[in-house]
């Protein structure tokens, strides 16, 4: 794990307080990027996430897929996991908290937009940050690559389908074309820009080139996720220092959904008999987002402003923590497995 990878959330804390104190500051600032959009599209964050989105597509290898046979208990426990239970999970989880629990606290219309955050949340499994719990667990790093290559070519057909009927079963409005062009955006079109740069950069020169340019390109990336963070909380500042306790109502659900996803995931592995290898790498991509993509659509769908684009930058604040917090515990626990 990389320096900037390793302190992560340290560095989203940091991006939050400095774009908490820029929106007391200097408001105007923030205006004027919320004014630079086309097609319901920001185009200083769209700008951002593919910063953030590219160089992480770059490293999915298709070609892997072939190797599906391989080991086929893994991989149905990693879709079971991502497409059949946790966005569902995640929006029941959502709807009880924000409906039940804290209505009271929270206004009809937040929360609303803090379940619709929620729920973009979970319909977005790992891609990039996967491959990092995966080395950290000795995971196997082709069938991990296989994991999450399949993953991502169901993601290009599953994640409009399931989050808009999630949403729409919450009773929030869902701008069906907006979140289409959103999947076109930041799934379709970087996805197939990394498999392009993919192919030339190893027609060039090999894994060593390879290597390099995502080398190159990873501090980007993490430019590209905290500038994000800082006009997102920049927006947010008024509101956030008004009722500083919503960071914390968002977080609740968002860690109780973690642990459970991962709890049931890692437990039906011991019961399957996965190895230890297989087992981790397959649990931790079910407990991890692909948060990256949620905050884009979110935002694309409810504008800088809303509950719902914070939500899921809440979702990047408890992410790296708690899946180190897991990570140590599937190290723990390996003598569970064969």
């Amino acid at each position: 794990m990389g320096f900037f990878e390793r302190y992560l959330s340290v560095w989203v804390g940091m991006g939050i307080v400095a774009g908490i104190i820029l929106g007391q500051v200097s408001p105007a600032m923030f205006e004027m990027v919320a004014a630079m959009e086309y097609a319901h599209v920001n185009l200083v964050i769209a700008v951002l996430i593919w910063l953030m989105i590219y160089p992480m597509m770059v490293q999915v290898d298709f070609s892997s897929i072939k190797d599906v046979g391989k080991r086929p208990q893994g991989i149905w426990l990693t879709l079971i996991i991502n497409w059949l239970i946790k966005p569902f999970s995640m929006a029941a989880l959502g709807w009880l908290f924000f409906r039940v629990i804290f209505a009271d606290w929270v206004d009809p219309q937040s929360a609303n937009e803090y379940i619709a955050g929620m729920i973009l949340l979970g319909v977005a499994p790992c891609t990039a940050m996967v491959f990092v719990w995966s080395q950290l667990t000795k995971g196997d790093a082709n069938y991990t690559l296989v994991q999450v290559s399949i993953n991502d070519v169901i993601m290009i057909f599953a994640f409009a389908p399931i989050a808009g009927f999630l949403l729409g079963v919450s009773d929030i409005t869902v701008p069906w074309g907006t979140l289409l062009i959103s999947v076109i955006l930041y799934v379709l079109v970087p996805l197939l820009a990394g498999v392009a740069t993919r192919a030339l950069l190893n027609r060039e020169g090999g894994e060593e080139k390879l290597t390099t340019f995502l080398d190159t390109m990873k501090p980007w990336s993490i430019v590209g996720l905290l500038a994000t963070v800082v006009v997102l909380f920049g927006l947010q500042s008024p509101t956030i220092l008004s009722q500083p306790l919503v960071i914390v109502l968002i977080a609740i659900p968002l860690l109780i959904q973690t642990y459970g996803i991962f709890v049931l995931g890692y437990f039906s592995a011991r019961w399957m008999k996965l190895p230890q290898d297989v087992a981790a790498p397959a649990c931790l991509i079910g407990t991890s987002n692909f948060f990256e993509l949620a905050v884009a659509v979110a935002i694309s769908l409810f504008g800088l402003q809303s509950g719902a684009a914070l939500a899921t930058v809440v979702g990047v604040l408890v992410e790296v923590p708690v899946m180190l917090s897991l990570v140590a515990f599937v190290n723990r626990t390996k003598h569970w497995f064969h």
